[in-house]
């Protein structure tokens, strides 16, 4: 008999439909067709590739009005916000057949014979990059569309020419499946071979453990909590062929407030503040957790006044249940080390809710209380108050890696010192501005040193995410007919190379 599990609506907490649950044989044969196709050769086609990745987009725009309705009713999270993050999927799927097309991801290297070369001759040797092998992707609770089934890891791991098996988060089973349902038209519309995509709804561990283990699965990409993500990088490394996971973990991307910047724009920082913290139930990894605000009247005022706004939000709807009561716990823990600022909190409503709120501590207390620097992933944020310039920076000493760290200060303000504490600790330094709200570009870094993520050198969003599925090999004094597309003399396909250290276009 099957296994089942059921969706649930968070703003009521009703039971939704049931969704049978993927078994082990499912598993299996997921990741055998997917090694299937590796084996074939039918993903080595940047057309086809492209073409799948433009397909994807276009469904999904066009089954737009039901993924959104489902997803509502999955996530609690408002249309506008929904409609957003369809188009921003769709977006980042059009984005890497971009990058598909123009070639230059396989960072390509000609380093020509030099028969004459010191101290023993020069081999020709040419390098590029080669997709490593089918890879599983674990779709995040609070993206149900972005950073799941179609998201950026499945996009770039598409791109890079990879078979992809999702393993569907349980929050979002409709949303994944409808989801997969429109990727996998489009793998078969590309003239692709049905292993290229695969989706396995499941809520249990064994599915998830099964996927690590199989030898077939060469990488992992993961966007979750630190428990989840440290368990499968911990799983992956104890494989008998360790593979890679490129896991996301949480961060709590500390703000740094000067009294200068208070001094010029406190209510303008405040209310950008406030809205960060509690858009979206605060359940972006982005987020911003803990602000370092000076003592003094001006920052009394200002936590004041974030503390105010934030208590004049209604309840913010949380993803499941189970975040929920993570959140009430690291609340409950919170208040026992910090004072609350403001009143009492609203009551709750139906469905798994959460007031916006703020705490405040004293910056010494860091070194005594670590525990204060627990991520609260939800509507809650922690003003950290400090009072000479060397008490920001021990306090900053005390930070882990992080995903952002911003700065607030004012042109003359010398803090260099700052940004130079956040650039040790974090993937990305922000200036007078907020960090959610991640742009899907070839600059943007989405990651930062552990435990914020497991591989600090690679983003999860923005198009250099691509070189996470792909690993380098070099051929060296390899016929003409033997060399791939990429590395041929002529360049056939007028990518940029790298010809003896000089970027060109041109034959080599």
């Amino acid at each position: 008999m099957a296994t089942t599990f059921n969706s649930v609506d968070p703003s009521t907490g009703e039971i939704g439909p049931a969704y049978e649950e993927a078994t082990a044989d499912d598993v299996q044969a997921a990741v055998a067709s997917a090694a299937d196709a590796h084996r074939s050769g039918a993903l080595a086609d940047p057309a086809k590739r492209a073409a799948l990745l433009r397909g994807a987009a276009a469904r999904l725009r066009a089954a737009g009005d039901e993924i959104v309705t489902t997803a509502m009713t999955e996530t609690g999270l408002p249309e506008v916000r929904l409609r957003g993050e369809l188009e921003r999927t769709a977006g980042q799927l059009e984005a890497f057949a971009a990058v598909v097309d123009a070639g230059d991801y396989v960072e390509a290297i000609v380093d020509t014979p030099d028969p004459d070369a010191k101290p023993i001759p020069r081999p020709d040797v040419r390098r590029m990059l080669v997709p490593i092998g089918p890879v599983a992707v674990f779709g995040a609770s609070n993206f149900p569309l972005a950073f799941s089934t179609a998201g950026g890891d499945t996009a770039s791991a598409l791109a890079a020419g990879v078979p992809v098996i999702v393993k569907g988060h349980p929050s979002h089973p409709g949303t994944s499946e409808r989801v997969a349902r429109e990727v996998s038209a489009a793998a078969a519309d590309a003239g692709l071979p049905a292993g290229t995509f695969a989706h396995l709804p499941a809520a249990s561990l064994e599915v998830a453990q099964a996927l690590v283990d199989a030898p077939a699965v060469k990488a992992v990409g993961f966007t979750g909590s630190y428990a989840g993500g440290r368990s499968i990088a911990d799983r992956a490394a104890a494989r008998p062929e360790p593979i890679p996971v490129y896991a996301e973990m949480g961060s709590v991307n500390p703000i740094v407030v000067t009294a200068g910047a208070l001094e010029a724009r406190a209510e303008a920082i405040a209310e950008g503040l406030a809205a960060s913290v509690a858009n979206f139930g605060g359940q972006l990894c982005t987020k911003p957790g803990v602000v370092f605000v000076p003592y003094g009247e001006a920052g009394n005022a200002f936590a004041d006044d974030v503390a105010k706004r934030l208590e004049g939000t209604e309840p913010t709807v949380l993803l499941n249940e189970r975040l929920r009561d993570a959140l009430r716990d690291a609340v409950g823990r919170l208040e026992q080390r910090a004072e609350r600022l403001g009143g009492s909190p609203q009551a709750g409503g139906p469905g798994f809710r959460h007031q916006p709120s703020a705490y405040e501590a004293d910056a010494g207390d860091l070194g005594t209380t670590p525990e204060l620097l627990e991520e609260h992933f939800g509507p809650v944020v922690l003003f950290v108050r400090y009072g000479t310039r060397d008490d920001l920076l021990a306090a900053l000493d005390r930070i882990e890696g992080q995903l952002t760290g911003t700065v607030h200060a004012q042109e003359g303000e010398d803090v260099a010192t700052i940004v130079e504490a956040l650039r040790e600790r974090v993937g990305r330094v922000i200036f007078d501005g907020f960090p959610t709200g991640v742009a899907v570009t070839y600059g943007m870094h989405h990651g930062g040193p552990f435990p914020s993520t497991s591989a600090a050198a690679h983003t999860s969003v923005g198009m250099t995410a691509i070189t996470r599925w792909l690993r380098p090999v070099a051929y060296q004094n390899a016929p003409p007919a033997l060399l791939p597309a990429e590395l041929k003399p002529d360049n056939p396909l007028g990518i940029w190379r790298r010809v003896d250290g000089e970027l060109t276009r041109d034959p080599a």
